[in-house]
């Protein structure tokens, strides 16, 4: 299926839409193909909530007891 930029624009939530069904998109800009949505197969989304860095940003520090103290201290501000 093919839809212009104008079209991504104007209705988002349909291309997703046919994204999420498993309808491959193509993106033209001035007629020329410009990009692809595609839709991600469930056996390839293999990533794991552990996998993602930002889940686990704390999980290595030894240095705050935890991270309600550290968020509480950095809240505080500059004491002179």
């Amino acid at each position: 299926m093919k839809v212009t930029t104008k079209e991504l624009r104007i209705q988002p939530g349909k291309i997703i839409e046919q994204v999420a069904n498993g309808q491959e998109i193509t993106i033209t800009f001035r007629g020329k193909a410009l990009a692809r949505i595609v839709p991600i197969s469930k056996k390839d989304n293999t990533t794991k909530k552990d996998d993602i860095d930002i889940f686990g940003m704390w999980s290595g520090r030894n240095d705050e007891a935890s991270v309600e103290v550290a968020v509480r201290e950095l809240r505080k501000g500059r004491t002179f």
